[in-house]
């Protein structure tokens, strides 16, 4: 039976529209340097669930509380003080009380892009005006009002840029668009030089947002809070939810605001210590940063896109813009808040920015071993009575620990409960794979998945280096064979001590080489797993005949930042 038709329709405000959401890394992070979070609050502030008993959960929020000592706090009445279920709740408050169809928000752009939809969301126009960097753009604003302007944003410090407003160009807003909210958007100010709450709050038309989500390092609560004049705080209250914010969010919050000061200003001060020393490093490796007086950096790269996949690869996510026009090219990167961290993301970043070595597996990433050690693999099996396929192998190698041929394809023939001793597993391969008397061995099938010339070029930019599970007679005889050897100042080998996905090899290869920073390229989540162990960028590529779904998923798993299609793709990458 077919369903009928829907004949609904949505809103034309809605029409069209995505829900807000952040790409994620397709690998692995720890340290998570791409939602501007703050400090980890203290246990104090759950325990005070803990005190509060059942109620807190069984009974309607009472805000009152909390309100009385954010008015405290802003040297206001508490009538003139609302708490919101976040900065974004107080924002989209203020559009829905202040816009509608034919009325206008002036919007300096880039900035935290939920405004523009709150605004399209209520019916009204959103006129943008460029504030990339530097001064507020007060003329240009004063310039674009009209008698249809109704909301002005002042977000300071500006989400991405970090760039600030200051108290003239707020005065001169409220002056010259008396009939339009100025809206202060203080998500940060914490960690900005000056606050302008009290000159906001002291003009007829103006409002300050602020937030606990960032400095005091409670996002999860979504406890944020607006203040302004009582009537436009009382509108602000009617076009929102009644009960906007939970009990245990309010109270939680309310322990955090009464004692929490003196670790937000220790918190703030360590921030402001990073976002001077991150800027400084950046400019160093040759991006471009924006100055900023938030707890992040936004900076323009050559290649946003690989520093971002790069830095995930190592574990740390950073924001990107690539789907807004004119900020494909900008990463904003958080402020960590703590010595260990920070030391981590300036170590990263020199490794993405300013490699000095590339370290490079040798099966799947230079020879194609596809008729060779995997045929090898399939043979061995055979000859013990065990049929194994060429996607057995590959779901084998996605798991990891299985850069030992011989061990793996005892593990595979043993899984269909057939006993083979290592040492007779060996044997039989290596009599498959090296030839025995008149029958040649599978080596002779192997092939070079990349022009020599490749190597050529990138040994003149970086050291060049390998770390591969062969033996070295292996690694030698293929080297020599397609005459490569002479680019690699050092090879990695079975012999030289623990295989892959330990970070050992990897580690002695950068020994080797007398350098500490390095790109590793190889095929699979052992390759990966082992280069991040060891501080290195992993980069997957795709070896022939392996089912790319299966293993593209394994290897970004495993911590792979970016999968080439092509070895050669990573000379876009290098800087």
């Amino acid at each position: 039976m077919n369903k009928p038709a829907s004949l609904l329709e949505p809103s034309p405000a809605v029409a069209g529209q995505a829900a807000y959401k952040v790409v994620r890394p397709a690998t692995p992070v720890e340290l998570c340097l791409d939602g501007n979070e703050g400090a980890w609050p203290p246990a104090s502030v759950f325990v005070a669930l803990l005190e509060a008993g059942a109620s807190v959960v069984r009974n309607y929020p009472k805000p009152a509380a909390i309100e009385v000592v954010l008015a405290k706090h802003l040297g206001v009445e508490i009538e003139r003080v609302l708490v919101t279920a976040g900065a974004d709740d107080a924002l989209d408050r203020v559009c829905r009380a202040m816009l509608a169809p034919g009325r206008q928000m002036i919007l300096p752009e880039p900035s935290f892009e939920m405004l523009a939809r709150y605004a399209r969301l209520a019916g009204a126009e959103v006129v943008s005006v460029a504030w990339p960097s530097g001064p507020f753009p007060t003329d240009e604003v004063l310039a674009n009002v009209n008698a249809e302007t109704r909301v002005i944003m002042v977000v300071s410090p500006n989400n991405p840029t970090g760039a600030v407003a200051c108290a003239d160009d707020v005065r001169r807003l409220a002056e010259g668009a008396p009939h339009a909210l100025i809206v202060v958007d203080h998500a940060y100010v914490e960690f900005a030089d000056e606050d302008l709450s009290a000159l906001a709050l002291s003009l007829p038309n103006a409002v300050v947002v602020r937030t606990l989500s960032k400095a005091w390092g409670m996002a999860g609560l979504r406890v944020g809070y607006v203040s302004g004049p009582v009537e436009v705080i009382d509108w602000l209250r009617a076009a929102g939810n009644p009960y906007a914010v939970s009990g245990p969010s309010l109270l939680m919050a309310s322990r955090r605001v009464e004692r929490g000061q003196p670790e937000v200003d220790a918190f703030v001060a360590g921030i402001r210590s990073e976002r001077v020393e991150l800027e400084r490093v950046l400019a160093e490796l040759g991006a471009e940063p924006v100055s900023s007086q938030a707890n992040f950096v936004y900076c323009r790269f050559d290649n946003a896109l690989w520093v971002r996949d790069a830095l995930a690869g190592l574990g740390i996510a950073v924001r990107a813009f690539a789907e807004r026009k004119g900020m494909e090219q900008y990463l904003r990167i958080t402020c960590p808040g703590g010595e260990l961290a920070f030391e981590r993301l300036v170590r990263s970043l020199r490794v993405v920015l300013a490699p000095q070595a590339l370290l490079f597996d040798l099966d799947g990433v230079i020879a194609d071993v596809s008729g060779s050690y995997r045929q090898a693999i399939i043979d061995t099996a055979r000859s013990f009575g065990v049929d194994v396929t060429p996607a057995e192998i590959t779901v084998a190698k996605a798991k990891g620990n299985a850069n030992n041929d011989w061990e793996l394809t005892r593990r595979l023939i043993e899984s269909r409960k057939v006993y083979a001793p290592l040492e007779e597993v060996t044997r039989r391969f290596e009599a498959l794979y090296q030839g025995i008397g008149e029958n040649d061995g599978l080596h002779l099938t192997e092939t070079m998945l990349c022009e020599q010339a490749l190597f050529e070029r990138l040994a003149k930019r970086l050291p060049l280096g390998i770390v591969t599970g062969r033996p070295r007679q292996d690694a030698d005889r293929f080297l020599a064979q397609y005459a490569i050897g002479q680019y690699f100042s050092t090879v990695i080998c079975m012999e030289d001590g623990p295989l892959k996905p330990d970070p050992a090899p990897v580690n002695l290869a950068l020994e080797a080489l007398g350098l500490e920073r390095a790109w590793m390229i190889g095929d699979t989540p052992d390759d990966a797993r082992a280069a991040r162990a060891a501080g290195v960028v992993p980069i997957g590529v795709i070896a022939p005949g392996e089912e790319v779904d299966t293993i593209s998923t394994a290897l970004f798993g495993a911590g792979a930042g970016r999968i080439l299609r092509d070895l050669a793709q990573i000379e876009e990458l290098l800087p």
